[in-house]
């Protein structure tokens, strides 16, 4: 489907359609998760836009929603703190970059500390 600017539409299946492939349903094949062994988690720490709150940011993961999710879910509970699944990657409450990277290689993934 080209890029066009439609300002109305009488189809009822127009704003259903995948933003990839224009199409209703969804024709793009589904994401697939890489092994823990085949990935490196970038680790970054996060102050800015926060209130002044600290967060470690966990990006550079190729999961699926659901493993996104019970991955998040698995960090939380070994740091016992809250977080957040996000578009770019995880949120995980406070600065524990160090439990979150001794977890992550617990469970096979290479790790990597990126900033200060």
């Amino acid at each position: 489907m080209k890029n066009r600017n439609i300002v109305y539409s009488t189809d009822s299946a127009f704003q259903k359609r995948c933003q990839r492939c224009g199409s209703y349903p969804c024709r793009c094949p589904k994401p697939k998760s890489l092994p823990p062994a085949e990935q490196t988690a970038h680790i970054r720490r996060e102050k800015k836009g926060r209130g002044g709150k600290t967060v470690v940011v966990i990006s550079n993961l190729q999961l699926t929603p659901e493993d996104m999710k019970t991955l998040a879910k698995t960090l939380k509970q070994a740091c016992g703190v809250g977080g957040a699944v996000k578009s770019d990657g995880m949120e995980i409450q406070g600065d524990n970059r160090d439990q979150v990277a001794e977890k992550l290689q617990q469970l096979g993934y290479k790790t990597k500390f990126i900033g200060g």
